[in-house]
């Protein structure tokens, strides 16, 4: 794959740097997206010192201008656009007769519009490559729970808005799927472990070792995992899997 690029959202820490240092071994360009520049630098960093070129571009994807200048700045930089990976969209855990219209308004911008409009700008690019897109969702797509009720919502929208984006693309020959990922462990992850065990007076070692038991896993998996699979998806390899939903959970839905 090489004279080829890629977008990472979501590119600052977590599933998505992940994304971003693995992609640079088969992508000669990414272009990383998130809020916080300085933890960008250190995802390009990464990513330079795995062989690929890299724009920095700080933007909040929930601006409804961000989407267009990030394609604009791709494309002036690397002129294509050969995979889109949208995995910005941090939605708070918040019960569901707890949160305001402004809570559910924020994880709806930068989540579901955010991928959203980013997606149709580089449309373009993706047809004249015959690219990829991937729109991150997550398992509470599948279940939504009161506790966590705009997770699930917002998951569950991702899911349906990359098959209508996979319908599109069967005519315009983009590739378009969903993948959702169970428990990883993340640093947001960990702040949320923190939070659970001041809640429930507990240790944070016993937090973190009660939740896979209680989700029916063996163990919490590793954003690198999600990486590979994001990586076979943008891949030659996976061309006629389109329109699909792929759960990476560790087993963690046990419906068939």
């Amino acid at each position: 794959m090489s004279n080829s690029v890629a977008i990472v959202t979501g590119a600052s820490q977590g599933i998505g740097q992940a994304i971003a240092i693995r992609l640079a071994r088969d992508f000669s360009g990414l272009v990383l997206v998130a809020r916080s520049r300085s933890k960008l630098e250190e995802t390009a960093e990464a990513v330079r010192v795995a062989g690929a070129k890299t724009l920095v571009i700080d933007a909040d994807l929930a601006r409804p201008e961000a989407a267009k200048a990030v394609v604009d700045q791709a494309l002036a930089a690397f002129g294509r656009i050969d995979a889109l990976l949208n995995i910005a969209g941090a939605v708070p855990q918040i019960d569901l007769f707890d949160m305001c219209d402004e809570q559910w308004d924020a994880g709806l911008a930068l989540k579901l519009h955010g991928a959203r409009r980013l997606t149709v700008a580089a449309w373009p690019a993706l047809k004249a490559a015959k690219g990829a897109a991937v729109l991150m969702s997550g398992n509470s797509a599948l279940f939504p729970k009161a506790p966590y009720a705009a997770v699930g919502t917002i998951n569950a929208a991702i899911v349906a808005l990359a098959k209508a984006f996979s319908d599109r693309g069967i005519a315009d020959g983009v590739q378009v799927n969903s993948v959702l990922p169970g428990p990883v462990m993340t640093g947001r992850r960990r702040s949320y472990l923190e939070h659970w065990a001041q809640l429930h007076k507990v240790s944070v070692e016993e937090a973190t070792a009660n939740f896979p038991r209680e989700a029916g896993i063996a163990r919490y998996g590793e954003p690198e995992e999600i990486a590979e699979l994001m990586a076979f998806l943008v891949s030659p390899a996976a061309r006629w899997m389109t329109g699909s939903t792929l759960r990476m959970d560790g087993g963690e839905v046990k419906s068939i």
